[in-house]
C-alpha cells in the first residue's frame, strides 16, 4: 500500500510541489517498512526527516507568504504550528520506545496532513502566489 502523488495535489509552484513529493516519498518508505514488519525501525528516520522538513519547507512557505503579503498568513502559520506540535508529541512517544501502533498513528497523522493541508490550504496559497507573480509581471 502506498499513497500516490496526483496532479490534483499540485500547487503549481515547482519548489513547493517538489517538497511535498519528498514528503510523500518518505511516508511511502514508512508504509513499505510497515508492510514488511519493520515500521518501528523506519519510524525514527521519519521523525528525523520531519524535523528537517519543518525547517526548510515551512520556512520557504512562510517567506513566500511574506513576499506576496498573503492574507491567510496567520492561519497558515497556525496550521504549521499545530502540525509540528502533533508530530512532536508522537516523537516524544517514540523516544520512549517505537511501536507498530505508533508507526500506524504517525503514518495516519502525516497522510491526513498531506491530503487536507496540501490539497486545501497549500493549493490556495499556491494560487495566490501565482496570481501575485502574474499581476506583477503584467504591471512590469
Amino acid at each position: 500500500m502506498s499513497i500516490e502523488w496526483s496532479s490534483g495535489l499540485s500547487t503549481g509552484l515547482e519548489w513547493q510541489d517538489r517538497h511535498h513529493k519528498e514528503l510523500f516519498k518518505r511516508i511511502n518508505t514508512l508504509l513499505e517498512a510497515m508492510t514488511l514488519g519493520h515500521g518501528k525501525d523506519e519510524l525514527v528516520k521519519v521523525f528525523d526527516f520531519l524535523d528537517d522538513y519543518f525547517v526548510y519547507h515551512f520556512e520557504a512557505e512562510e517567506q513566500a507568504m511574506s513576499r506576496v503579503d498573503y492574507p491567510g498568513l496567520i492561519a497558515h502559520l497556525d496550521e504549521h504550528t499545530r502540525f509540528i506540535e502533533r508530530v512532536s508529541k508522537l516523537r516524544e512517544e517514540c523516544n520512549k520506545g517505537p511501536s507498530a501502533a505508533l508507526a500506524i498513528r504517525t503514518q495516519r497523522e502525516v497522510v491526513d496532513w498531506l491530503i487536507n493541508h496540501i490539497g486545501g490550504i497549500d493549493k490556495t496559497l499556491g494560487a495566490f502566489i501565482l496570481k501575485a507573480a502574474y499581476d506583477k509581471n503584467a504591471v512590469d
